[in-house]
């Protein structure tokens, strides 16, 4: 049997070993990125952009249900302004935004009708804890589990996707993407669907 020197077996134990020293450090770098990017996250989560090239829409005529069962037909929401949002459990520009929509809706009272949907395809096994979670006592649990909804938007939506209808339900605006609803400009677009004073 041929006799192999022991420095041929070292010197790639030893590279080996570097190697996962290197490995680990980029790890570690890759963490701390990853931290860094977590506290960044609100900002680039919320860099949703408006489009007004649907204006004058109708509300999709879509049936939504809650998790007790109760159903609500889009259509037939006339009468006051609806910002409705489509969101998921999965989707972090939309868990960003909820607490947000709940202070909205809160500070709107009666004005305009705040409707989240989810878009979740387990419904209310995944809506009802998440909304259970956290405190989020101004917003309904509408769901949209066969994802009807975000398909009635040009073939489907990307989400979060957030459009306010005017008191006929005809489409002002859309948001494509996480919005920033407490700031000055989000209340400044919302009351364009108002009636004038």
């Amino acid at each position: 049997m041929p006799r192999v020197p022991l420095l041929s077996l070292t010197l790639p134990l030893a590279l080996l070993a570097g190697a996962c020293d290197r490995e680990t450090a980029v790890d570690a770098q890759q963490q701390e990125n990853s931290a860094a990017a977590k506290a960044d996250a609100t900002a680039e989560e919320l860099t949703g952009t408006l489009d007004r090239s649907h204006a004058g829409e109708p509300i999709p005529a879509v049936t939504v249900t809650d998790p007790s069962g109760a159903s609500l037909v889009l259509a037939e929401t006339r009468g006051k302004p609806v910002l409705l949002n489509l969101w998921a459990t999965w989707c972090a520009p939309c868990v960003t935004e909820m607490p947000l929509l709940d202070q909205l809706a809160a500070d709107l009272g009666d004005e305009v009708r705040v409707l989240t949907v989810s878009e979740d395809m387990k419904g209310a096994e995944l809506v009802t804890p998440f909304f259970a979670e956290r405190d989020l006592p101004n917003l309904p649990q509408w769901m949209d589990p066969k994802n009807d909804l975000a398909f009635a938007f040009d073939g489907g939506a990307s989400l979060p996707l957030t459009v306010l209808y005017d008191a006929e339900g005809k489409e002002v605006w859309r948001v494509l993407g996480g919005y920033d609803w407490s700031s000055a400009e989000a209340r400044t677009l919302i009351e364009e669907a108002l009636p004038a004073t």
